[in-house]
């Protein structure tokens, strides 16, 4: 009974009709640009006073937090159409689930912007930071503990790091001959397991 409750309280939230339907996709919108394109200025507070400025502060929350679930639901799978479509048909039918009204703003929202939701999350899963620049330059050491490395050709190698949005980070490095060869190899290598790849698939 509480459940069917929470869902009347939604539903009426959620409003009815064309504009509901509007309001429910500016929603998602507001959901997906703050949990995916880092826009914090999209707070609850915002978007409940602009969408849904008639809602209780709970009813508004509980059905913000029902999409944006329901959402990182559908995106974190990537869903297909048809996966899609299976998902939102399991959701109506679920006790305290959506609206069919809501599954086919859902269904139009993702559609919509299904590309630009899967490149954020491929951009915020890299564990690693991004080649950006590299400049180089070869010096002659002045200065070492042994003598007989005075005047030996250095490599100088700055590599700009970073991710796209972010302030960059700036590493330095110094390669002398052998170590520059070794690193010649090694990419060398890279590079031929890469060519095998691309001519096995």
């Amino acid at each position: 009974m509480a459940d069917q409750q929470q869902q009347q309280q939604q539903q009426q939230a959620a409003g009815a009709g064309s504009e509901g339907c509007k309001a429910l996709g500016a929603l998602l919108s507001g959901i997906a640009q703050a949990a995916y394109h880092g826009n914090a200025a999209l707070t609850a507070e915002l978007l409940r006073g602009q969408l849904y400025p008639e809602a209780a502060p709970e009813e508004f929350a509980a059905l913000r937090a029902k999409m944006g679930g329901l959402l990182q639901s559908i995106a974190s799978a990537d869903m297909d159409l048809n996966q899609l479509e299976a998902f939102l048909t399991a959701q109506t039918k679920k006790q305290g689930g959506i609206t069919s009204d809501q599954a086919a703003v859902l269904a139009k929202f993702w559609k919509n912007h299904r590309v630009k939701i899967h490149e954020s999350l491929v951009n915020q899963s890299r564990w690693d930071n991004v080649l950006k620049n590299m400049n180089w330059r070869v010096d002659l050491k002045s200065q070492s503990r042994h003598i007989d490395q005075i005047n030996t050709p250095v490599a100088i190698v700055e590599m700009e790091l970073g991710k796209n949005g972010q302030e960059s980070e700036f590493l330095c490095l110094e390669f002398d001959e052998a170590k520059v060869s070794q690193m010649l190899k090694n990419l060398s290598e890279i590079e031929e397991s890469m060519t095998a790849l691309t001519q096995t698939t």
